[in-house]
């Protein structure tokens, strides 16, 4: 149940990179940029609620239970299909246009998405504190 809690962006770094890979406008990052997302966490063994609250009132909630199939919604608002899986602590999923981890580390919540461009990955992270 280490995931469980609020938790609140206090470091980002490769954000813009990232972002503009994956085909958020630029409009949106520059809102993104300084902005202190907070991430909601309800975890009760293996099914999650994961709800993360972005500027201007956008929310994105994903329900899922670790091992099994689960309609998804990308910060972009694309629905798909995924399934979660847990490796060593560490949330993992593949979203339609990059690879995304979440864990615990140092009592941080640190999320790192990796996206692949011509010159090679692009690697955002973001560090999270409880709150």
């Amino acid at each position: 149940m280490a995931f469980n809690g609020k938790w609140e962006s206090e470091s980002q770094a490769g954000y813009e990179e990232f972002c503009k890979l994956i085909g958020i406008p630029d409009d949106v990052i520059s809102k993104g940029r300084d902005f202190k997302l907070v991430t909601e966490v309800v975890q009760n063994g293996d099914d999650f609620t994961w709800i993360q609250y972005y500027p201007n009132n956008h929310v994105v909630t994903n329900k899922f239970i670790v091992g099994k199939e689960s309609d998804m919604e990308t910060v972009g608002g694309k629905k798909f299909k995924g399934v979660v899986s847990m490796e060593g602590g560490k949330l993992a999923i593949s979203f339609p246009k990059y690879h995304h981890t979440s864990e615990i580390s140092g009592g941080k919540l640190v999320e790192t998405s990796t996206a692949t461009s011509a010159s090679g990955p692009v690697v955002f992270v973001r560090t999270s504190k409880k709150v």
